[in-house]
């Protein structure tokens, strides 16, 4: 496996954690093999609008707090920082359909089961590998849905990397998968998830 930082948050700890306990059992003997994906921003929703993220309270996501902005559930979207080192200011990331995510689970298992590597752990990254900033996340909604999203730009937030993207050469290449849902047909997917909430009276 790659070197990796001591993480910065309490989140990324325990996924941190999770795969030295799974590299652990495996260096203990045990006959199982592993592989662990490390996957970025996934955001969206099924495009059959049946499944997708409902978080408790308000939003920590940024997809969700943007969609429930749209539909008048928050009041605006706050934009934390416009003065980063990217093209607009605000902070870039690599955003990952939920779906294309799925379907790296499945190549994952096939890999495993059928038995197509001798290495015990392997390790991918699950992403785009594009960076996309905030506002320009936020602009891919509105195109694609036709819906404003009121947002204003605050100060930074602590512990926010300025702009982070994968690089999935391996999984695109080892794997066999690739990541291909558009960043509209990705956000239209959100909205439309957002509508049939509304529609069913959850939210």
């Amino acid at each position: 496996m790659a070197s990796t930082k001591k993480a910065t948050s309490p989140y990324g700890a325990t996924k941190q954690m999770s795969e030295d306990i799974i590299a652990d059992v495996i260096k203990s003997g045990s006959p199982i093999k592993a592989i662990l994906l490390r996957y970025f921003n996934p955001i969206g929703a099924h495009p059959s609008a049946e499944i997708g993220e409902l978080p408790n309270g308000v939003p920590q996501n940024l997809v969700p707090y943007l969609t429930q902005t749209a539909i008048g559930i928050r009041k605006e979207l706050s934009v934390f920082g416009d003065d980063y080192d990217t093209p607009d200011g605000s902070c870039i990331r690599d955003f990952i359909n939920i779906v294309d995510l799925a379907k790296a689970h499945v190549k994952a298992l096939e890999r495993m089961l059928d038995n197509k590597s001798d290495e015990k752990l392997e390790v991918f990254n699950i992403g785009t590998g594009e960076g996309l900033s905030v506002l320009q996340l936020i602009d891919a909604f509105q195109r694609a849905t036709g819906v404003e999203v009121p947002h204003k730009i605050v100060g930074r937030r602590a512990g926010d990397i300025e702009k982070i993207w994968a690089d999935p050469k391996r999984a695109n290449e080892v794997l066999g998968w690739k990541a291909q849902e558009t960043i509209e047909d990705t956000m239209l997917s959100a909205w439309n998830w957002q509508k049939k909430l509304r529609e069913r009276g959850i939210m």
